[in-house]
């Protein structure tokens, strides 16, 4: 069975569990038909448009 030959270190420890490491968010652009905020290279949910052509129809 593997065991560790060494205590962690707190520094380590705590350094790998730190939140360098993780993930950002999703920015946020503004739709250019509508203005909304949607993310970026997605169909705006509010409108349904995608680079200047309606993709969707959404029901107002």
């Amino acid at each position: 069975m593997a065991v560790p030959k060494r205590k962690t270190s707190k520094a380590r420890r705590d350094k790998r569990r730190s939140n360098v490491w993780k993930l950002q968010t999703p920015n946020f652009s503004r739709c250019p038909q509508c203005g909304e905020l949607k993310v970026p290279h997605r169909v705006c949910g509010n409108c349904g448009y995608y680079k200047g052509v309606e993709v969707i129809k959404v029901e107002a």
